[in-house]
């Protein structure tokens, strides 16, 4: 964990220079918010491409009960103002370091939570996805350097799953419960807020010898990275819905469902 975490640096460290003093031939956005991908970035996954399904709304999304809607407008709230103020600042200075090494930090994680992904696929008895995570995890973690890059996706076309014990738990009927917005986590229920906490336990990091500033270094990095990766997607949430908190409450219910039914 240590030589990935050195490695994680290095690239950031080897790459912000070329940011920073070289013409920048990588991708701009547009006045719309749309991303032109050089030959390099376009061999990666778009991580945020319809996170949350394509256009929800709080019409056609299916019903999750929402008893605790105070508290759960009330973290809404303060997620709000931490997004804004704190991580998303952080987040935006990030983008110093070019798109292709951020994309190379997203990989490093999802490989790691490689776990995850496989062992709920294999308490689902999806035996090819839980095959295809175990090959994924073996080709990226060789080939792709520790999982920096992803030749099993962009070369041999083994797609990742999304699995967790919240969707093994949906798959054998257990209903989502009450909804629930979570300090910092964001969006969840009952029984994914379960799943979440059964997922800890097969995060390798939990296993791994570090010292307190590798192991927190690690689990800050991974938002940071992911937002800074992220199109600005919630500030569109907030410009466009009518009211934001039924418009993810919505989008998170439909994406969860379709998860599980997939």
């Amino acid at each position: 964990m240590r030589i990935a975490l050195l490695l994680i640096i290095s690239l950031i460290f080897w790459a912000l220079p070329q940011q920073l003093f070289a013409a920048d031939k990588s991708s701009r956005p547009s006045s719309g918010g749309t991303v032109v991908k050089d030959d390099f970035d376009a061999a990666f996954d778009d991580d945020f491409a319809d996170e949350f399904g394509e256009n929800p709304s709080a019409e056609d999304a299916p019903l999750i009960s929402d008893p605790l809607e105070g508290w759960n407008r009330g973290m809404f709230w303060v997620n709000d103002k931490l997004y804004f103020y704190a991580l998303k600042p952080v987040a935006k200075g990030f983008r110093l370091v070019p798109r292709p090494a951020r994309k190379s930090i997203s990989n490093f994680f999802s490989n790691l939570a490689t776990p995850v992904r496989a062992a709920n696929a294999l308490l689902q008895m999806k035996f090819r996805d839980t095959g295809t995570e175990l090959g994924r995890f073996l080709v990226n973690s060789t080939i792709g350097w520790g999982g920096l890059f992803d030749p099993a996706g962009y070369s041999l076309g083994w797609k990742k799953k999304s699995e967790d014990f919240g969707q093994t738990l949906g798959h054998y009927g257990v209903k989502s419960g009450w909804y629930l917005f979570l300090p910092l986590l964001g969006p969840s229920s009952i029984r994914d807020g379960v799943g979440m906490v059964a997922d800890q336990f097969l995060d390798p990091t939990r296993y791994v010898k570090m010292k307190e500033w590798e192991y927190y270094s690690l689990k800050i990095l991974e938002p940071i990275n992911r937002l800074s990766l992220d199109p600005d997607t919630y500030e569109g949430v907030k410009r466009d819905a009518l009211d934001p908190y039924l418009f993810i409450r919505a989008a998170y219910a439909q994406h969860r469902l379709a998860n599980i039914d997939k």
